[in-house]
């Protein structure tokens, strides 16, 4: 689909020289022709209707069809519906010579223009008059003004107008006349022009014909825009270079076309779609331009940056290119790299291709590895753990990255390659998305490999799936509770609210009391949460070997609402953490793992269940001859009691009758902790995910619990469970309207008991929402200047 450089070229130059010979008026246009070649004939071409009369120069033994393509690059009247008549007679054999027709200098003759039944007469007189228009333009029979580009943007977006939007196959017609005419060649003549005016006409022409494509074609006539575009990336390339702006603009246009259309996969596919030979050679060029960009960032006391767009070009391209080869060699993936030379596959054929591609990935992969161990070093993040971001267009290395893992996958040991490469860089790696993640973006390829993460970026990407909380001027649900009603009040208030109104924020209240604010809300959160998880109340019940961790209760259902206040449940922890409050309670490992859609093992069930782990693993472990003669005496089946009464359920089909041997204990085992700690809970577990996707969204509910490690859950919830160091708080604290040598300050931090920061520890006073004057004056009655101390927030007593 398209020419190459050389024929681009030459196209041009064609173009150039025959708008010379335009139009000449018959009374003027005999020309000297002494001094041209022996062989070198000129004639004349008379057009109908219109009288116009063409001068056109050629060699004796120039074919017939050389001169009707040289017609059309004049008049933008394809060559296979034009007709020329010489004497009487029409030029039908196009293999002819000139001379083999008779056809002498100055000979006259004529073109029968009959426009062939297409069903596009306008748009090929509507292309004939912009040639014209432009022809004219670069002739000087129009002044070089500005007010050109009016002009031919009109007539290009009335081209666009006339597109037929019924039928794609005379949408893909009539966009053809646009390439067949010559138009882009036109236009790019123009854009080369030397006159500044007539650069910026076709500069501005051809960005706003270009952009109008989407607004004004529906989607599957917009895809079928992308010969046009490929035009005039082919012919701008070869006239003006890959660093020329307006090139860069119609390469990141077509980027953006083959991103959603995608490429021909099979032959039959490439009248409608790019082949990937017609995409590679942009994948090549930009991935040469990144990688000489990344080498200027290097080193540059500057810094120089990259360009937004030429990662964008680098990504768009690479996704069709990617689909198209894994569609190519299915059987033969991961691919084997290097090829085999006597490799029959299909994917040979892609070879150039595939090989190509291998070099990219490794070039790219070094240049970021040093990228990133540079910027390790200019922040100092191995040396204090934290730095500031001072560079926008350090959020493109996080894009190239995701490419690069993407390709990985496609070669075989790649992906190890790839890891290998990112643990050595994971200090920047963690900062890098923790200052540049946006909601918007899918880390989903990171979070595979979490041990190149750090809690905070965990944490980080989690906090992200939740709503942001309003500012306190805005609207919020407001609660007034009564504590003797605590946990019925506040299901109430909770449960059964809108979930919009909540993910707003909150403002909370207790009956008979004057204290608001966050304080109290704190509070609250604290007080219900810990109700909620109270065994007494049978929804929860801790695990034996660790009394914070909890689990649904397979028996909650003594309590007709119990499905309801596993909803509420969902929405109060989601709610804590939206928040940024540490409630004093954590979830057990087998409820984290089924929140996060994963499956449960028999190391998981450790703590909420130790006799049963205890008892699976001596079954497993036992010699297999013991099991077989049946020493165990078990089936299929499992015994629990419920609402007092003794139950039994088969684990599978005729369980009963199953005895449990050798060969088929692991299935008995898996069967059995699947019932416990799956099947047994499931409906509690659907409604906790149902009310925590209340204030998230039912999408991210999952992928916020996979994002994290039953640890860092742990940290968000409840803390570290450590001792504040004093010393660290000192070091990260910042002192607005003090010094640190001032009395005020030096008697806070002095060790004695009762002291404030004493206080601080033992009451967890949260200094986020208070000033330093109004604490001591509240809790020490000293008055003392509003300047207040400013601590910061990895250090406060509620240690968030």
């Amino acid at each position: 689909m398209g020419l190459n450089n050389n024929n681009n070229k030459r196209k041009l130059n064609d173009f150039a020289a025959d708008q010379m010979e335009v139009s000449v008026p018959s009374a003027v246009r005999m020309r000297k022709d002494q001094n041209l070649p022996p062989t070198h004939i000129q004639f004349f071409v008379r057009l109908f209707p219109g009288g116009k009369t063409l001068v056109i120069q050629a060699d004796c033994n120039d074919s017939v069809e050389s001169v009707h393509e040289k017609i059309m690059l004049i008049t933008g009247i394809p060559a296979v519906e034009q007709r020329l008549i010489y004497r009487g007679k029409q030029l039908h054999q196009w293999d002819q010579t000139l001379s083999d027709c008779g056809i002498q200098k100055d000979a006259s003759l004529e073109l029968v223009g009959r426009i062939r039944s297409t069903g596009h007469p306008q748009a090929w007189q509507l292309m004939n008059d912009l040639i014209s228009l432009i022809s004219g333009i670069l002739k000087g029979n129009y002044p070089a003004v500005n007010s050109n580009s009016y002009h031919i943007i009109k007539m290009l977006i009335h081209f666009l107008t006339m597109t037929p939007k019924d039928s794609t196959e005379k949408a893909y017609e009539h966009i053809q006349i646009f390439i067949s005419s010559s138009a882009p060649a036109a236009l790019v003549m123009l854009y080369m022009s030397s006159n500044y005016a007539n650069k910026n006409s076709a500069d501005e022409s051809v960005r706003s014909f270009i952009d109008s494509f989407k607004s004004l074609l529906p989607v599957p006539v917009y895809n079928g825009c992308v010969p046009i575009v490929l035009e005039f990336c082919k012919l701008l390339r070869g006239a003006v270079g890959i660093d020329d702006r307006l090139y860069n603009k119609c390469r990141s246009s077509l980027g953006a076309i083959v991103e959603s259309t995608g490429i021909a996969r099979c032959k039959a596919e490439t009248k409608k779609l790019l082949a990937l030979q017609d995409v590679f050679p942009f994948v090549r060029e930009v991935a040469s331009k990144l990688s000489y960009d990344l080498e200027l960032t290097m080193g540059s006391t500057k810094l120089i940056g990259l360009s937004f767009s030429i990662v964008r070009d680098f990504a768009v391209f690479m996704l069709p290119v990617k689909k198209v080869i894994r569609w190519q060699v299915p059987f033969r993936f991961p691919i084997t790299f290097p090829l085999k030379e006597d490799d029959t596959s299909e994917g040979v054929y892609y070879k150039e291709y595939i090989e190509c591609l291998h070099h990219i990935f490794y070039d790219l992969l070094d240049k970021m590895e040093m990228c990133l161990r540079e910027l390790e070093d200019r922040l100092g993040l191995k040396e204090n753990g934290k730095g500031k971001p001072i560079a926008p267009w350090w959020s493109q290395y996080l894009v190239i990255l995701k490419e690069l893992n993407s390709i990985s996958k496609l070669y075989k040991g790649l992906e190890k390659v790839f890891w290998q490469k990112m643990r050595q860089i994971k200090l920047s790696l963690c900062f890098l998305i923790v200052s540049f993640a946006k909601k918007s973006d899918d880390y989903g390829w990171l979070l595979e490999h979490k041990e190149v993460t750090n809690f905070e970026l965990r944490r980080h990407l989690a906090m992200m799936m939740l709503p942001e909380v309003r500012d306190e001027n805005e609207a919020m649900h407001e609660m007034l509770i009564d504590r003797s009603q605590l946990l019925e009040e506040s299901f109430e208030y909770i449960g059964q609210a809108d979930s919009k109104l909540l993910r707003g924020g909150l403002f909370m209240e207790f009956k008979h009391e004057e204290a608001t604010g966050p304080g109290v809300l704190r509070e609250w959160f604290l007080l219900v949460c810990q109700a909620i998880f109270n065994p007494q109340n049978a929804l929860y019940v801790a695990c034996p070997n660790d009394r914070r961790r909890f689990f649904p209760n397979p028996a909650s259902k003594v309590d007709p609402l119990h499905l309801e206040y596993f909803r509420f449940s969902g929405r109060m922890i989601a709610l804590a953490l939206m928040h940024k409050i540490q409630v004093g309670v954590v979830l057990g490992r087998v409820f984290f793992l089924l929140l996060a859609g994963k499956n449960i093992s028999l190391e998981d069930i450790r703590d909420a269940d130790p006799y049963l782990y205890s008892s699976c693993k001596q079954m497993l472990e036992m010699d297999p001859e013991m099991v077989d003669e049946d020493t165990l005496g078990l089936t299929f089946v499992c015994e629990f009691e419920e609402l007092g009464s003794r139950k039994v359920i088969e684990l599978c089909p005729n369980g009963k009758d199953t005895v449990v041997n050798s060969k088929n204990r692991i299935k008995y085992v898996n069967l059995l902790i699947r019932h416990r700690f799956v099947s047994s809970i499931a409906e509690q577990v659907a409604q906790f995910s149902r009310g925590f996707a209340d204030i998230t969204t039912s999408r991210i509910q999952k992928s916020f619990f996979r994002c994290l490690n039953l640890e860092d859950l742990d940290l968000m919830l409840d803390g570290s469970g450590s001792a504040v160091s004093i010393e660290d708080w000192k070091a990260h604290t910042d002192y607005i309207g003090y010094k640190e040598s001032d009395p005020q300050i030096s008697w806070f931090w002095k060790g004695n008991d009762g002291l404030p920061y004493k206080f601080l520890l033992d009451q967890k006073y949260d200094m986020r929402h208070h000033s330093f004057a109004d604490f001591m004056r509240s809790n020490f009655h000293r008055d003392i200047s509003d300047s207040g101390l400013c601590f910061s927030q990895a250090f406060f007593i509620t240690r968030e």
